[in-house]
């Protein structure tokens, strides 16, 4: 038996129910199947690499291409999607052009053949397609000398760089969007204050793409490429994470955070084709990736850094589309919260102002 404060005794049942709330229990639940899913997706995404349908280049002669590209589309489980390309200036293009991760440029008159990767789209993806490629041409008697055509950049290990910078600018703008919704209740109260969090919220963007782009470019010299590109690119990132989880707090209240971390931290991070492009990852995560904002963000970014700001223009569609449809459902969810509070207040003066029956 326990006392509590006006000297009246409580089991420790009752103890155990003042000191941990049902609300607090489903919340410490709800974060333990976080932490579950955590653990699910980084492991599921990660524990088992492997090149599957890597789109790649075969330059050779036309009497052998079509028979090269035969077989190297048909190499026990599907590595690479091999397709005839006419010569070595048209592979440098469509690999500049992210279309293609490498080409084979074999040599008609010898023995030894040049493969093209680009490791500034993900050294994972360079060195395991460079593996495929050297194991079945030691199955033709053939070697190949390789070159790295967009190499990453001394500063950049790995060309993990971009991942990291979009991951930050995503945990930044889910922080500042949870902050700016807590600070004066889960759900915004009405639409004024839903349009000032939102401005707020965009200057906080502006300023967090700034900060993320001096830190990789200028001060760590990470990253080459435009610095207003990757600028505006943080500042879009951060926008769209932000208005995301304002939209997601504004559906469900505080639950609502975890839907946001569902969503850019535990789906979103693995996917994103950071640590394992997605060529080299599962099914599911190689999917849902290109679609969400950590995944659109480090394409968009090693683009920027590595290959003169090609193939962006869906990945900063998808990431638009994640700014535009949280911003508006944050806007309608909030005035329409707001008509239900107005007309239950007046509901509740009509009924005041009835005369006694």
């Amino acid at each position: 038996m326990a006392t509590t404060d006006d000297g009246t005794r409580t089991t420790f049942l009752g103890e155990v129910k003042s000191a941990v709330t049902p609300h607090a229990t489903l919340l410490v639940l709800g974060v333990l199947g976080l932490m579950i899913a955590f653990i699910t997706s980084y492991t599921g995404a990660f524990h088992h690499p492997r090149p599957t349908d890597v789109p790649f280049g075969v330059v050779a002669p036309a009497q052998v291409s079509r028979q090269l590209v035969g077989k190297l589309d048909r190499l026990p489980g599907s590595p690479l999607d091999a397709r005839a390309v006419a010569s070595e200036r048209e592979a440098l293009h469509r690999i500049a052009d992210r279309e293609i991760a490498g080409a084979l440029i074999v040599d008609p008159r010898g023995s030894t053949d040049r493969l093209l990767v680009a490791s500034g789209g993900g050294a994972s993806l360079s060195q395991a397609v460079e593996l495929v490629v050297r194991a079945a041409e030691k199955s033709q008697h053939r070697t190949v000398r390789t070159g790295d055509v967009t190499p990453a950049n001394p500063g950049d290990s790995r060309s993990l760089s971009s991942f990291y910078l979009v991951v930050g600018w995503c945990v930044g703008g889910y922080l500042c969007a949870a902050i700016l919704a807590i600070s004066a209740g889960a759900r915004p109260s009405n639409g004024h204050r839903a349009v000032i969090r939102l401005a707020a919220l965009a200057l906080y963007a502006i300023a967090a793409g700034l900060a993320g782009a001096i830190v990789v470019g200028p001060v760590l010299g990470a990253l080459p490429g435009s610095f207003f590109g990757l600028w505006g690119l943080g500042a879009l990132v951060v926008f769209a994470v932000g208005a995301t989880t304002l939209a997601c707090q504004a559906l469900l209240g505080i639950i609502g955070i975890g839907l946001a971390i569902l969503l850019i931290v535990i789906l979103g991070n693995p996917s994103a084709g950071g640590a394992y492009p997605y060529p080299l990852l599962p099914p599911f995560w190689r999917a849902i990736g290109p679609a969400l904002p950590p995944g659109a963000g480090t394409w968009t970014a090693r683009s920027l850094a590595y290959f003169r700001g090609n193939a962006i223009t869906g990945p900063l569609l998808v990431l638009s589309a994640w700014a535009v449809g949280g911003t508006l459902i944050t806007l309608v969810l909030s005035v329409f919260r707001t008509k239900e509070e107005g007309n239950g207040a007046e509901g509740g003066r009509k009924e005041n102002e009835r005369p006694p029956g």
